[in-house]
């Protein structure tokens, strides 16, 4: 019993002693977005909304933020797509090299930002340019989509090896048609697992700054990519705070509702 005492102890210290580690560079951040004074002095000497102000109508700011969601959407919308289809083709049917189609939509993730980022950016110079495409938006929810696929794929393969096929089997007995039973039976079972999915893909996508910085063409910036690129101007640096603390709060919202879509979803039990 004082062993386990001992163990539970270790395991709580060291748990907090992670999220410390995690989480307190980042309410350092939100705390110095209000802090008076431009260098940033700890403790601060007094609090003031004058760079959130600044912020507010900071058009470069602004118009990153407008291209973060705008890659993030595209991003998403693909990735729902592609990873919903490889999904159930992986799941519901077997065929030759099915398992090698797995491996090869995960590794993606797997990989480092910088290699992928180099990989597409060849890529893209070597077969889009020479059609007249060039690095921009377009490239950027591509690079990103290659990635947020995987938070699809995995979120609805999950989903489906929980669910019986018998439902669907019912509505094809009674008469359905594959639109119908879509419709009607699976379309329902999956959407919780889709929604999650889409949430996650979006916050991957809204956060990415390395595969960003090789994709992107000239006066393409996202706010990650807004961030990086402001951090080394004194005048800017207020500002970059704020703006770091408003993209920490917005990339919390998708997690956390897709976390709670997961929570309920299994919680509902096996179907």
């Amino acid at each position: 019993m004082q062993l386990s005492r001992l163990a539970r102890t270790a395991l709580r210290a060291t748990a907090a002693i992670g999220f410390a580690i995690i989480y307190l560079p980042l309410l350092l951040v939100l705390a110095n977005s209000f802090n008076i004074d431009k260098t940033f002095g700890w403790p601060p000497s007094g609090f003031t909304l004058r760079w959130w102000g600044n912020a507010w109508h900071s058009s470069g700011a602004r118009d990153a933020l407008w291209t973060s969601v705008k890659a993030g959407l595209g991003a998403t919308a693909i990735a729902l797509v592609l990873g919903t289809l490889i999904a159930f083709a992986v799941q519901r049917y077997r065929f030759f090299g099915r398992d090698s189609i797995s491996f090869l939509v995960v590794l993606p993730i797997a990989l480092p930002g910088i290699v992928t980022g180099v990989a597409l950016n060849t890529a893209f110079r070597a077969v889009l340019e020479p059609l007249g495409v060039g690095l921009g938006l377009f490239t950027v929810i591509v690079g990103h989509a290659t990635f947020c696929v995987v938070v699809v794929f995995n979120n609805v393969v999950a989903r489906l090896r929980r669910m019986s096929g018998s439902y669907e089997e019912a509505a094809a007995d009674l008469g359905a048609d594959t639109f119908q039973t879509f419709r009607d039976i699976t379309f329902p079972l999956v959407r919780s697992a889709l929604v999650a999915g889409g949430l996650l893909a979006f916050a991957l996508s809204f956060d990415e700054i390395v595969v960003t910085t090789f994709t992107a063409g000239p006066g393409v910036q996202t706010l990650p990519v807004w961030i990086f690129s402001n951090m080394a101007r004194p005048q800017q640096a207020p500002v970059v705070n704020v703006v770091a603390a408003v993209l920490v709060l917005l990339s919390v919202i998708p997690v956390y509702l897709a976390q709670r879509l997961s929570s309920d979803a299994a919680s509902g039990g096996r179907i």
